[in-house]
């Protein structure tokens, strides 16, 4: 009894001595040098952009190519400074594809947005979707959000440093895509362009992550949380057969059952939570601003690996959906009328897949949870980007940025669980992250892709001002 006693005694020492050692680095108060931009500029000129209809489709045959071409003019005319400077292209369908030319090309960066927007049903918004109104401080518009701010964050920062005599270190691409909203060409376009031209980025930015509230349990401060990686994404089609016929003599399962009974199988049996890089340094970031039995947990992930796992499938949410290869139901067909066995039966799953994850891998589980008769295959298929540093000069660069930008903000890595056009950049650089440069509300993330997307004017101004400090270091 003395040696399970004295075991007890040390192991809690043990834990407590973890916990008490999980303490913030950045608990002192940042005080940053104060940054100069145009406000007033950037929301006029976000306001214009917003008025332009850039809605993608993925047939590019019916996208309106003409105000895709006056948007890109539009863009060019607003920031004359940045144009001057700049060597200019467009590749693919739609990406515009500007160089600053700095001391040197040996590390040079790229800062990414998109300029197409996702379609609107007019007659659910308050306030019309293209009209780019300032309604008591906010601006309304498609794509004030995503991603038309971040846009005119760069710009912005760009026109008033180039205008001032700045000159970057290193050279800066800008790569802006009217097609990332249908996963079209024009990324990929600018990738293969650079690629074949042997630029290696030391850094690239896109949109991603957000300073962000409670999102974390106990936590009170803000975390801006800046993606080191994304899931990769999948369609699986799940088709069932049957010899079909007349409803008034079923068999024990129709092919409509078979197909149930698999999303079933699906939902059960769940992938299981993993602590990957992303969520292990979004622990250890935001652990020591943790109550304390939370910081006990998470200064102790040795011991309890296993019940965080186990929790995150209780509390569900983004936590969850960043430590699992996550699948969804989204869509099903069966027979065309009510009283026709139907001879084939479709189900689409979305497959939200972590790093480790191959596609073939998942592929080989789902078959193995189809049932009688039931087959599957993939539609669209993309393997997870890999992870980026959180240890380089480029991870640095980010986190200072956005620490001295929002001085109150716990900065960590994650993984984000959407998609971006920054994975075709993985290709030719290592430290891809993915940063939208925005304090939002849980109602502003919200908006995103939904109706009365809306920004508050003074947001606009962070996001300048974070560019602005982020450029200064390339």
């Amino acid at each position: 009894m003395l040696y399970i006693f004295i075991a007890i005694v040390l192991l809690a020492a043990v834990l407590i001595f973890n916990a008490t050692r999980f303490k913030a680095a950045d608990s002192a108060p940042r005080q940053p040098e104060k940054v100069e931009i145009n406000g007033e500029r950037a929301r006029q000129n976000l306001a214009t952009l917003v008025k332009y209809a850039t809605v993608s489709n993925a047939d590019y045959d019916l996208t309106d190519k003409a105000v895709f071409a006056a948007y890109r003019e539009k863009l060019k005319e607003l920031y004359p400074v940045v144009v001057a400077n700049s060597e200019y292209k467009e590749l693919g369908n739609t990406a515009m594809l500007f160089k600053i030319k700095g001391r040197s090309d040996k590390e040079p960066a790229v800062l990414m947005s998109h300029y197409d927007v996702v379609p609107v049903v007019e007659d659910r918004w308050q306030h019309p979707p293209f009209s780019g109104e300032v309604i008591d401080g906010v601006l309304w518009g498609r794509g004030t959000l995503d991603t038309k701010i971040t846009m005119v964050g760069i710009m912005e920062a760009l026109e008033g440093l180039l205008a001032g005599g700045f000159v970057p270190e290193n050279d800066i691409y800008l790569s802006f895509g009217g097609d990332e909203e249908v996963a079209g060409i024009s990324a990929p376009a600018v990738v293969d362009y650079l690629e074949a031209n042997g630029v290696k980025p030391a850094l690239v930015l896109d949109e991603g992550g957000a300073v962000v509230d409670g999102v974390f349990p106990g936590v009170d401060r803000p975390i801006a949380v800046i993606g080191i990686g994304e899931k990769g994404m999948c369609e699986v089609k799940f088709t069932a057969t049957s010899t079909g016929g007349h409803s008034s003599t079923p068999p024990k399962h129709t092919s409509l059952g078979n197909l149930a009974q698999t999303i079933v199988n699906l939902e059960n049996k769940p992938f299981k939570a993993q602590v990957t890089e992303p969520v292990a340094g979004l622990f250890n970031k935001v652990g020591p601003y943790t109550p304390f039995p939370l910081r006990l947990v998470l200064g102790n992930m040795w011991l309890f690996k296993g019940l965080v796992c186990r929790l995150a499938s209780v509390l569900g949410g983004e936590i969850n959906a960043m430590m699992r290869t996550t699948i969804a139901a989204t869509m099903a067909q069966g027979s065309k009328q009510g009283n026709v066995l139907p001879n084939v039966s479709e189900a689409r799953v979305n497959v939200r897949l972590l790093n480790n994850t191959s596609t073939d891998r998942a592929l080989k589980y789902f078959q193995s949870l189809c049932a009688e008769d039931v087959t599957c295959e993939y539609v669209i298929r993309q393997e997870a980007s890999p992870y980026a540093s959180t240890e380089s000069d480029a991870w640095r660069k980010v986190e200072k940025a956005t620490g001295d930008t929002w001085t109150d903000a716990i900065v960590s890595p994650y993984l984000m669980i959407a998609g971006s056009d920054s994975r075709h950049f993985s290709r030719i650089c290592r430290d891809v992250y993915k940063f939208s440069a925005m304090h939002l509300t849980k109602e502003e993330r919200g908006l995103i892709h939904n109706d009365n997307e809306r920004i508050p004017v003074e947001k606009i101004d962070k996001c300048v001002e974070f560019f602005h400090r982020l450029i200064i270091q390339l």
